[in-house]
């Protein structure tokens, strides 16, 4: 007897991913919230600032409705190179975040996450589905759908506009 193919997640709601420590999460477990999907590194040009402005979104909406996502990534310039104990040490103490941080993964190639590759699968970017730097965003709405993706030069705080419209506060 043949099995039925499995049928592809329709939202971020059907992932299980693990955290820094090593425990499955279940998305579902964030049913309801806005999300913001960034693949983080804690070696690059751009870490100061964005930590830094996701702390403050974090702060500011957390309240609100509204989880910030970090998976760390190495697949730019190296840039990622510890192990989870490592980052979680650095990103809390270094920068005080408060945000769910995740298991070290690939965001692009035959390895990426399938949470990276569903995110990737809309029509977007000038490269393709290909993620093109560390700190690249996804906006997640309540229903666990991707509706924007962001540049990793795309400054956290310039969201704040579309993170409140999906938080229907604006």
């Amino acid at each position: 007897m043949a099995s039925e193919p499995t049928k592809p997640p329709q939202s971020i709601y059907g992932f299980t991913v693990k955290n820094a420590k090593g425990n499955d999460v279940k998305l579902s477990d964030y049913m309801g919230k806005v999300l913001l999907i960034v693949n983080v590194a804690s070696k690059c040009g751009m870490t100061n600032s964005n930590y830094t402005e996701l702390n403050q979104l974090y702060d500011k909406y957390k309240d609100q409705g509204l989880e910030i996502l970090a998976f760390p990534c190495n697949q730019f310039g190296d840039e990622e190179p510890g192990e989870n104990e490592e980052i979680l040490d650095f990103v809390c103490s270094r920068f005080e975040s408060k945000f769910s941080i995740f298991d070290k993964i690939e965001v692009n190639g035959e390895f990426a996450s399938p949470l990276y590759q569903f995110l990737k699968s809309g029509k977007w970017g000038i490269f393709g589905d290909d993620i093109q730097w560390n700190f690249a965003k996804f906006l997640v709405n309540k229903q666990g759908q991707t509706v924007g993706r962001y540049y990793p030069t795309t400054s956290p705080l310039s969201l704040e506009y579309d993170i409140k419209m999906l938080l229907g506060i604006v």
